[in-house]
């Protein structure tokens, strides 16, 4: 068995966090094999072949003959629905939700994009207080019904059943008589050169609608989606105020934010 790299601990008890550990295996080697990681996690080969084929519809490998390699970085990444996303990273997308939640103060004004961490962020927002929220997002909105102390604002529009948000003439015509203090953006990809993207267009032209009416721009992602880029591009990447991602960031890439004079907040997952 090939041991390049972390080690990787077999008390693993889910399917999530083996395909977090095979992500971290690919980015430190390279590639992996199916019989290593079988013989790994003490699971069948079945099971890993599932799991290298549920991480190339994320974009993350290309499967190849006995096992997977990791994704070039300027690899297109495919579109996986919100059940897909919301079984990935799910402990680091609570932290960054976390650290998020905290940022936003009685009176303030927000968006929170439709995504898998703005929902996180949402489910940390029952206890605050005089709060608006607006989202694009069906989860989020669900999310808000608990949080009592936010006036809740959804975009309207037609509704993607793939990422269970709203979009279209409506949900841009509802933002432009607002400003807010802060939109919180989930990405599907973040390039320091190609910007922030993702692969709807209907989306990404909502999503810069928020920016233009946000005063700040805060990026929330955990570190796989750097040095990947989608086919719709939403804004570059100097508009960005803030990143709050994980410590598993790139280190060119984190290098490269902060000297563009982006701040930069890592966290700890768990």
């Amino acid at each position: 068995m090939n041991n390049t790299g972390a080690a990787t601990d077999k008390r693993v008890t889910g399917t999530s966090e083996r395909r977090e550990q095979i992500i971290q295996r690919l980015r430190q080697q390279g590639s992996v094999q199916v019989n290593d990681l079988s013989s790994l996690f003490s699971v069948s080969t079945v099971t890993i072949r599932n799991d290298l084929a549920f991480l190339e519809k994320q974009g993350v490998a290309v499967r190849a003959y006995g096992g997977a390699l990791v994704c070039d970085s300027g690899t297109p990444v495919v579109e996986p629905t919100v059940e897909d996303k919301s079984s990935l990273n799910t402990s680091l997308k609570r932290s960054i939700a976390r650290v998020a939640a905290e940022l936003i103060k009685p009176g303030h004004r927000v968006i929170l994009d439709s995504g898998t961490t703005t929902y996180e962020i949402a489910r940390h927002m029952r206890n605050h207080k005089e709060v608006i929220a607006m989202t694009n997002g069906m989860n989020v909105a669900n999310a808000l019904l608990e949080a009592e102390g936010v006036e809740l604002l959804m975009t309207g529009g037609h509704l993607r059943r793939q990422s269970l948000s709203f979009y279209g003439d409506r949900a841009d015509q509802s933002l432009q008589n607002y400003h807010f203090d802060m939109l919180f953006l989930g990405v599907d990809a973040i390039d320091l050169e190609r910007g922030v993207s993702t692969h709807n267009e209907d989306e990404a032209r909502l999503n810069r609608r928020m920016c233009e009416v946000a005063e700040r721009i805060i990026v929330v992602t955990d570190s796989t989606k750097f040095n990947r880029s989608s086919l719709h591009k939403i804004i570059d990447t100097q508009r960005i105020h803030m990143v709050i991602t994980d410590a598993g960031i790139p280190a060119a890439s984190l290098t490269g934010l902060r000297k563009g004079g982006i701040e930069v907040v890592l966290v700890d997952e768990g």
